[in-house]
This record gives C-alpha cells, structure tokens and sequence, in this order.
C-alpha cells in the first residue's frame, strides 16, 4: 500500500541550508539521507517515491519527517543518544580527518588508507573506517574519465543522442565497434572448480594463441547484435562487414550507424563506399567518448561474461566462443536503453570542466 502524499511545510531559509548540506563534501551521509528525504516531501514527492528514489524504509521516512516537523533543522542534524561506550573523537578531530583525507596526501604514497590515517592522526584505524564509512569516502578507490576537447562536442552530442531518444522514422539506427586485439589464451594449468568456502581458481600465467578483432554492430531498437571476427581491422575489413550490415537490412530502409573517429572508418575507400550508398549514414561520435557508443556496454558484458576467465586452445576456438555466445544472446535480446538527455549531459561536463579549471 503507498505512503500518502505528506507535503512538510519547510521553515523560513531552512531550503537553502538544506540543500547546501546535500551539495557539501564533508556532511555525513546519514545527514544527506535526511536533508533528502525532507526536500522531497517539500517537493511534493509521495513517501513511496521517497523510498525508491532514496533506496530508505518507510519508518526511514516517517522519522525524519515526524522530527524536522517537531524540532526542524536541529532534529535533522542531532542523533539521539544511544546506549554502549561514549564517541571518543571530537568534531573537531573529525572534520580534521576528512579534510586531510580529501586535501592532502601522505609521505609514503598516492592515498591514505586506515592504517596511514591511523598512524599520522593518533586515532585508531577502526575509528577511522567508522568516519569514512559515514562521509562515503573510499580514498582507496580510483575512477577513471576522458572529457572531450572535440571543438564540435555539442553538435556530434545532439546528433548521436537525438538518434536514441528520437529515432527517425523507417530506419534502422546501429551502434558499431570494433574490439580488437582479443587474445586466444590458454593456461598452463587447469584451474580449481569453486566450492562452499574456496572460489575458483586458474593459474596467473598463460599461453598466447593469436588474436582476433571482433567487428560487432548493435541494433539500438531490438537489441541483437551482428557480428563478425576478422584478423585484422582495416578498412577492407571494415567494408566487409559493412556490407553485411547492409545486406541484412530491407533496402526500403535507412541504415544510420553511430561510430568512432578511427582513421579507418574516415578512408577514401569508405567514403567513396558510402557515396555509392546513399542510405547509409554516418554519426561520429565526439573524440574521447566512447561512453557515448552504446555498443560499448555490450563489449563490456562479453568481456566480464566470457572473455576474462575464457581459456581456449586456438583462434578458431575463441572465435566460436564468441560466435556461440552472441547467437544465444540473440535468441532473446535486450536492447540498452539510453536515458540520459543532451542538457543532462551538458551539465555534468559543464561541472567537471570547472572542476578541472580550479585545480590547474
């Protein structure tokens, strides 16, 4: 049964200090979940929706609405006190913590981990994973981006995110790659089945076999993939699967396919193929974003599914392997579905490029 809409009565500039708690680094995630939770229902969300959009109870919920309506801001910010031994680390020292975590670096490496942290503040490494814990910080965690410098970002952006949202009308959109480079390896030993209490195992070294490029085109609308393996990736190669792409496609039809900027796909050769094929289309993709190729996601699974812990025997083995795997994917195919829209976009880079500009 869904929560009734409860639409709390914010108090005067109480908005404001809400939301900057969101938006700060240093406020405990605990503190965030609250400020949420408390904006939604402002916002006029029900408290089913609050749950799913915050991943929280529905007793999560109705607390924290029942103590900022009795006690407002301050009731969001204090925790009640609990039984067992008392905090033993002050504010101060916290804030001290997380502001060295987040600003500084220590003499012996890269990042702080518990230990480091431990020894460098007096405290004890389970007091500081508490503190981590409760501001999300992971400084053992690194993730990896590329902004675009393409001086037509926006343009190729509008265009290849137009084709997911809006696609046009008796054409069939294509999203194509090629993975290259695949290795046919083996290893030197059999590897341990996985049992209760031990995972699988294989051995860390290995036997190369060759390689293979798998040219692979994903049908944005359905979902299947066509596929083929080659020995190299150069334009003739290119072409051919073209061809293929083509040929599978009814020629009343127009054939859109969203791609990278490699030289290849940019050949005299292909140009000319193109202009003897005017129902083919061409949309690059902006220089350093891949993510914005959806075939990408699917290269992505294969190598999480099959390809990292494959052992083969030959080329022609790993390309069966992946033929095999494609052909069952295709017999009930999912297509990826873009969500994302080209002013949301633009924001995010927009905040990382200033960001970046503060930092260098």
């Amino acid at each position: 049964m869904p929560l009734p809409i409860r639409k709390i009565a914010l108090h005067r500039g109480d908005r404001a200090r809400l939301e900057a708690l969101v938006r700060a680094r240093t406020t405990a995630q605990r503190v965030v979940e609250r400020a949420q939770i408390v904006l939604a229902s402002a916002a006029g969300d029900a408290g089913s929706a609050i749950c799913v959009q915050l991943g929280v109870s529905r007793p999560t919920v109705s607390r924290w609405l029942d103590r900022y309506a009795a006690e407002g801001l301050t009731g969001l910010l204090a925790d009640r006190p609990r039984a067992g031994r008392p905090k033993q680390i002050s504010v101060a020292d916290e804030t001290a913590i997380i502001e060295r975590t987040l600003q500084t670096a220590p003499p012996s490496g890269t990042h702080w981990s518990t230990r480091l942290m431990a020894t460098a503040t007096g405290h004890h490494a389970a007091t500081i994973s508490r503190i981590w814990r409760a501001h999300g910080l992971t400084p053992h965690r690194v993730k990896q981006f590329k902004l675009s410098t393409d001086p037509q970002f926006v343009a190729k952006l509008r265009d290849v995110v137009g084709l997911y949202l809006n696609p046009p009308e008796r054409a069939v959109v294509f999203s194509f790659d090629e993975k290259s480079q695949i290795q046919a390896l083996d290893r030197t030993q059999p590897g341990l089945p996985m049992k209760k209490g031990r995972a699988g195992t294989m051995t860390h070294d290995y036997k190369r076999h060759g390689t293979t490029t798998l040219f692979a085109a994903l049908d944005v609308a359905t979902g299947r993939i066509q596929q083929k393996c080659l020995p190299q990736h150069r334009h003739e190669d290119f072409l051919v699967f073209l061809t293929q792409i083509v040929r599978s496609v009814p020629k009343d039809l127009a054939i859109h396919v969203i791609l990278d900027n490699y030289a290849t796909h940019k050949h005299a050769n292909v140009k000319a193929w193109l202009a003897r094929n005017p129902r083919v289309h061409f949309h690059f993709t902006p220089t350093s974003a891949s993510w914005l190729n959806l075939v990408e996601r699917f290269f992505g699974e294969l190598t999480q599914r099959q390809i990292r812990r494959l052992a083969v025997t030959s080329v022609d083995h790993l390309i069966a392997t992946i033929t095999a795997y494609i052909d069952h994917r295709n017999e009930n195919p999912e297509p990826f579905v873009w969500t994302a829209t080209v002013r949301e976009i633009l924001r995010k880079v927009g905040k990382a490029n200033a960001t970046l500009a503060t930092l260098h």
